[in-house]
């Protein structure tokens, strides 16, 4: 039997996010009991088929089974190797919070003609106070947003010897330059980030009318670290807000709110979970680091990836040691209508994991 060619793909929606890991673990389960062979220690599997939602209620699980969940350490098995392709180990992940910024203008949209010169237009006063944000560099201009964040020597090092390309990120990404807010990329993954992941006011196109909007709606999401949770920098955007003129309403202003304020916004928090971070030397990561290393191959360590997964919960809950072993393909294109797993990533992180499970920790 011919093996399969290692450049052939899966294109499916979870693919590699998160369904490729899954079934490399019950693959590497299936290749131990066909060899007659056991694990080395013993395996307690958690699924979590919440993740893509924010993961409501892993925290709570976790917490009323903790004794059933209790072991040496957590193991995830989580988003894409290093874009080089190498052997990769993740000792953290940023956390992520939404919150709905509102800005109140009119009662209800106004006749543009009729109004225009005379009634504020929330569109623009929105666009207006997320600019006050951010400087043109990128860089988020709330005070204090990146003040709790200290990166010693070592750990610039660290960061500056993960192999990536800055002029392949460029042209893969299509931009010119980067945002200033870190020396390179990983270090940049190090600080809290304040994305606008989309913005409503009105209407476009050939819905578009000569209105004043009633009112202009931004959604937030933070990009948290250990350092700056999502309680802090919410405070934070809540005084820079106030800083600006703006007075913060809960909901829909009173007739009374519109006639004492000029400026009416409001911050609404959504879904989310915090940062986790483990030390680069554990217990734990110096095992997966060594069964890594058994193919000779120069092994990625990432002190904290940009993306955000439900360690924190787990680890809260659970009080134990954790790595994140990503085992799929960089250019998955998770999340995408043309997600997809390759096939050799499927046969390599199968293999990793049989020599995991043979590998007394």
């Amino acid at each position: 039997q011919q093996p399969l060619d290692p450049e052939l793909r899966v294109f499916a929606r979870a693919s590699a996010d998160d369904k490729g890991p899954i079934m490399m673990l019950l693959a590497a389960f299936d290749a131990l009991k066909a060899a007659g062979q056991a694990p080395a220690f013993h395996v307690k599997v958690l699924l979590d088929s919440e993740e893509e939602k924010g993961s409501p209620t892993i925290k709570a699980i976790a917490t009323a089974n903790a004794k059933l969940l209790k072991a040496d350490g957590l193991l995830i098995l989580d988003g894409p190797q290093h874009a080089s392709n190498k052997p990769t180990l993740v000792f953290g992940n940023r956390g992520a919070t939404s919150l709905t910024l509102t800005v109140y203008g009119p009662k209800s949209p106004l006749h543009s003609g009729h109004y225009g010169n005379y009634v504020p237009n929330p569109a623009q006063r929105l666009a207006t106070l997320l600019a006050s944000m951010k400087d043109d560099s990128g860089r988020v201009t709330v005070a204090g947003y990146y003040d709790t964040v200290k990166l010693s020597a070592t750990e610039r090092e660290a960061l500056a010897t993960v192999p990536d390309d800055a002029a392949s990120l460029l042209k893969r990404t299509g931009i010119a330059r980067p945002d200033a807010v870190g020396s390179n990329y990983q270090e940049a993954l190090q600080y809290p980030s304040l994305n606008i992941r989309g913005m409503q006011a009105a209407a476009v196109g050939d819905k578009a009318a000569n209105i004043i909007p009633h009112q202009a709606v931004a959604e937030l999401d933070l990009r948290t670290t250990p350092e700056a949770d999502s309680a802090y920098l919410t405070a934070l955007l809540q005084q820079h807000i106030k800083a600006q003129g703006w007075y913060l309403t809960q909901g829909e202003p009173t007739d009374a709110e519109r006639a004492k304020h000029d400026k009416i916004a409001s911050l609404t928090p959504g879904a989310g979970g915090d940062a986790a971070r483990t030390p680069m030397d554990s217990q734990l990561g110096n095992w997966v680091y060594a069964v890594l290393q058994q193919d000779n191959e120069k092994i990625v360590r990432i002190r904290m990836m940009g993306g955000s997964l439900p360690t924190e919960q787990l680890v809260s809950a659970l009080q134990m040691p954790f790595v994140i072993l990503p085992l799929v393909n960089a250019d998955n294109n998770q999340h995408s209508f043309d997600e997809n797993l390759r096939i050799g990533h499927y046969v390599d992180g199968t293999q990793t994991l049989v020599r995991l499970l043979r590998t007394p920790y």
